[in-house]
């Protein structure tokens, strides 16, 4: 799904990780996107200039740090998305609701657990991978 979504969207599979985070957790620095992709700053500059050339995310002032700028996603991007990407989202919401109360809870844990072990063996790669 994430291919194709990248392909209907014009985008690589990092614009579509940025984009993503942009949309789930709202503005953030350049750097904090950077840390979350696993990218160099030299990195992260070249694909928010793409994203912000393209109209998909636009530069903010930061409201307490002058010397940083907040990355934002432009609304208007998920008005357009993809043709389909809107009925996948119905669907996997239709499967969650259908799901048992009692089941939901230990799936929502496993979810998140799963998610947070995924996120600490990357800092580990990351970290191990660092020269020096």
């Amino acid at each position: 799904m994430r291919s194709a979504l990248a392909r209907a969207a014009g985008i690589s599979g990092t614009d579509l990780d940025a984009l993503e985070h942009l949309e789930a957790d709202g503005p953030l620095t350049q750097r904090q996107l950077g840390d979350r992709l696993s990218l160099t700053s030299g990195a992260v500059t070249m694909l928010v200039d793409r994203l912000a050339g393209s109209g998909w995310v636009r530069r903010c002032p930061h409201p307490t740090d002058r010397r940083a700028v907040l990355l934002e996603l432009v609304s208007a991007v998920l008005d357009s998305a993809p043709a389909g990407l809107s009925e996948y989202h119905r669907r996997i919401q239709a499967l969650a609701a259908a799901l048992p109360a009692e089941h939901r809870e230990p799936i929502r844990a496993f979810l998140a657990d799963a998610a947070q072990a995924a996120s600490r063996a990357a800092g580990e790669l990351d970290h191990r991978s660092e020269p020096g």
